[in-house]
């Protein structure tokens, strides 16, 4: 088909610079066939001049995720197959399609600065997600493993620590066994707890440093603490984040929410699939999904497998678990509704 008939069939990128499209399409054109496969379209190239066969849906999407990832390779040494994957999520492609919006769209990204990176959301729930933590005191990221909750979670902290919202942080995960015992870990229950928390650690060095991490948690600025030990606290001017939050009790979540005091910002993140408390017990995250939500100044955010930004087949496993192993039902509320309190909900 030729340039008149339909040009928005054909995209060329400029400069038509041959280093930077052989870094665009990866060796062997690698990167143009995991689009094509993602989009389920049809990419011919010669030189900087591509050529699409599909839906003008798909079409849209392609074009712009190609422009974005001919601007990276201007300026990186070598685009890899995870980031076309990051792209391609940061596009949303997947609302695009089914909701056929604008392309343009994918440009407004909200971004959390720290002193020591830039963290930008990928895709259209990533976004929602940190708007509402910016926006609400409390906050639910709810959604399988992979897709940003806790680390997201994380950098918002740094970035409110760095910019004095808040004094300091605290980092909390249930002392709950998924399968392993912790007595027959040596040390006491903080040093028994530590390697669940790792990954909250990770997110610190990567966003502060080794050292400076290291200095807060001396001058107990960073706080990190297994959820039983934050009975009994008021929580001012802090930036708290209850991860695996699945894992927590009726009782238990209800005491960590009534911890926040004045100038705080709670975020509670969790994975409704992942719940290894024992058989009978009942999900605080889901008996607060039931009873919080709707309530003002609360924001939930629910990701989906398309949000995973780990390797493309954690996605793929993702949605195989979900359709196998349906997430458990909701909490139902058996007592009636004139015992409940009177709680403003948004209408």
């Amino acid at each position: 088909m030729s340039n008149l008939q339909d040009p928005n069939k054909e995209l060329v990128l400029e400069p038509d610079d041959a280093k930077q499209l052989a870094n665009l399409c990866g060796q062997f054109n690698e990167h143009i066939q995991q689009i094509e496969k993602r989009l389920g379209i049809v990419i011919h190239n010669r030189g900087n001049r591509f050529q699409f066969e599909g839906t003008p849906q798909r079409i849209t999407a392609a074009r712009e995720v190609l422009r974005h990832l001919y601007d990276e390779a201007a300026c990186h040494n070598d685009i890899t197959p995870d980031l076309v994957h990051l792209y391609l999520q940061e596009a949303g492609v997947e609302d695009m399609l089914e909701q056929a919006e604008p392309a343009k769209n994918i440009k407004a990204i909200t971004v959390i600065k720290t002193k020591r990176c830039t963290i930008k959301p990928r895709g259209k729930n990533q976004q929602a997600y940190v708007r509402a933590v910016q926006q609400h005191d409390i906050n639910f990221g709810i959604g399988p493993a992979g897709t940003g909750k806790t680390y997201l979670a994380v950098a918002c902290a740094v970035a409110a620590l760095e910019s004095d919202q808040v004094r300091r942080i605290l980092l909390v995960r249930p002392a709950v066994e998924a399968g392993e015992k912790l007595g027959f870990l040596p040390g006491d229950l903080s040093q028994k707890i530590d390697p669940y928390l790792r990954p909250l650690y990770d997110a610190l060095y990567e966003m502060l440093g080794f050292e400076t991490v290291g200095k807060l948690i001396e001058r107990n600025i960073i706080e990190v603490a297994p959820l039983a030990y934050m009975r009994g606290r008021t929580l001012n001017n802090a930036f708290i984040i209850l991860d695996e939050s699945q894992n927590t009790t009726r009782e238990q979540m209800k005491m960590f929410l009534t911890r926040i005091g004045f100038g705080s910002t709670a975020v509670i993140t969790g994975d409704i699939t992942q719940i290894d408390l024992p058989r009978g017990t009942e999900s605080g995250l889901l008996h607060a999904m039931h009873i919080l939500d709707g309530v003002d100044e609360i924001g939930f955010t629910h990701f989906l497998a398309k949000d995973v930004v780990r390797h493309a087949l954690v996605q793929r496993i993702v949605e195989a678990y979900d359709y196998h192993e349906p997430p458990p039902k909701r909490y139902t509320q058996k007592e009636p509704v004139a015992k409940q309190p009177v709680i403003k909900r948004k209408h």
